[in-house]
């Protein structure tokens, strides 16, 4: 437990640090592109790039994870592999390129077949990056992965921005992914230079023995997750798309940095116990605490602090979107959490399970969507039902994960549960009293305060609850200056 301990903190340090800097490259792009481009730009990029993310689904196959999960693949197997993703990938990428007329009749937005046949490239060469990119994780390279990854992501936003000031217009939008993934590419495959050798049933089925229920879960799980924006952009207009976009994206910022920096580093970790559930348990109980006690407090900031994070941030023209953040934010310490068990599914060997439990949620997620969009009409509609299906889900996907996977009792990951949750009532009540009393106040300033005054109960109890000695590690950290 040790080793595993010791390599997930490795990973997630060197993961989390690129993470963290990249979500200062990503704010300050967007900052700057937000003031140059209209809310309408941003929502036509959100539906093509949503469309592209369809697309790539049926180049990827599940195939990633199974390159992880799968120790006997052998360096012809791997050149097979890469092969089919070339071939699957620009068969996938003609047919999208084919279709970008249809996507722009449909939204009548005669500007959507352009950046569709530009946003291409990326299609093509995330399919290329898929077995490379896996093998730097099966290879447990997380430190490589972080510094490239903060790299390209700093390359892109650069280029994105130089390309708004150029004049470029919404086309600024399709610069960074377009980039990165060529970038990504170039960097990866210089690690894993692979051979093109024909693909063959037996190399192939290796993977696809396990990646057959991934593909489906990430078709339903690209559903689940984009939905939304296909139907917004269709039935209420690509300008409140573009403030459901922004206001989403927003939210989905803290996730994605911090679970996206430990779920890549829990599978090729975690898959050592595949024929060890108890101890698979045991490990992932430490993660799930360590999230809880970041996302439900977070989620509490975000919430209060939703007017002066939209404003100070993207300026008063996204307004709109104050009161569709301060909804989806309450659903930040769930999908947190939630977003990691997806790795301990693909440890345990069982994507079946994963692909039950993404075709629940995507049931949950579709009746909210159509019931916030159709029934009530409205942005925050759409928001507040999207969040009560998280909560649905979270219920549903851990009792598949411990009753039917694990066939462990659920009654520990609970109890994991308790103490976050007290922490972020606690939380709760000088964020309310600050949102008050500088209701009319500098936004920098209450965004400052608000930010303060969680930090320092967040210090407290973490200190006062003996869930770590943090006064200790000051005093460790003093002796070891030099002179002291």
């Amino acid at each position: 437990m040790t080793d595993v301990k010791k390599e997930l903190l490795t990973g997630a340090v060197w993961t989390s640090a690129a993470k963290y800097s990249n979500i200062l490259v990503q704010l300050g792009v967007t900052a700057v592109l937000s003031r140059l481009l209209l809310p309408e730009d941003f929502g036509v990029v959100a539906v093509t790039t949503v469309i592209v993310s369809f697309f790539a689904i049926f180049s990827d196959l599940g195939i990633a994870p199974a390159i992880v999960q799968k120790k006997e693949l052998t360096h012809d197997d791997l050149s097979r592999i890469f092969t089919f993703t070339l071939l699957s990938g620009g068969v996938v990428t003609g047919v999208f390129f084919l279709l970008s007329g249809a996507v722009a009749a449909y939204y009548d937005a005669p500007v959507l077949r352009t950046i569709c046949r530009i946003l291409c490239v990326n299609l093509l060469f995330a399919a290329l990056n898929i077995v490379p990119g896996a093998l730097l994780y099966k290879e447990r390279r997380f430190r490589f992965i972080a510094l490239r990854t903060l790299a390209v992501q700093f390359t892109a936003g650069a280029a994105a921005v130089a390309a708004a000031f150029a004049g470029a217009g919404v086309y600024a939008l399709t610069v960074t992914p377009v980039v990165s993934s060529v970038v990504l590419f170039a960097v990866n495959y210089r690690q894993h230079p692979l051979p093109l050798r024909l693909p063959d049933k037996g190399s192939l089925g290796k993977v696809f023995s396990f990646s057959a229920y991934q593909f489906f879960f990430n078709i339903l799980n690209y559903f689940t997750r984009n939905l939304d924006k296909l139907l917004i952009g269709r039935y209420m207009g690509l300008t409140p798309l573009g403030y459901y976009e922004k206001s989403y994206r927003l939210m989905m910022l803290p996730l994605q940095q911090l679970t996206y920096a430990i779920s890549p580093v829990m599978h090729p970790v975690f898959s050592d116990f595949r024929h060890n559930r108890e101890a698979l348990s045991a490990n992932y109980l430490r993660v799930v605490r360590l999230l809880a006690f970041i996302g439900f407090p977070l989620a509490a900031f975000l919430f209060f602090a939703a007017p002066e994070l939209i404003l100070v941030i993207f300026g008063d023209q996204w307004l709109p979107s104050v009161p569709v953040f301060r909804i989806l934010a309450l659903s930040v310490g769930v999908q947190i959490i939630l977003s990691t068990s997806g790795a301990i599914f693909q440890a345990a060997d069982s994507t079946r399970m994963l692909f039950l439990s993404g075709l629940l949620s995507s049931v949950l997620n579709v009746a909210a969507i159509l019931t916030g969009i159709f029934l009530f009409g409205t942005l925050e509609a759409v928001a507040a039902c999207i969040v009560l299906s998280f909560g649905v889900n979270f219920v549903q996907s851990y009792w598949l994960l411990y009753r039917r996977t694990l066939r462990l009792a659920w009654g520990p990951f609970w109890r994991q549960l308790l103490s976050p949750l007290l922490l972020t009532g606690i939380s709760c009540i000088p964020l309310l009293l600050l949102s008050r009393w500088l209701a009319e106040g500098p936004l920098v300033l209450s965004l400052l305060c608000k930010g303060a005054a969680a930090a320092a109960v967040f210090a407290a109890y973490i200190q006062l609850s003996g869930e770590y000695d943090l006064l200790q590690k000051f005093r460790n950290l003093c002796k070891r200056q030099p002179g002291t």
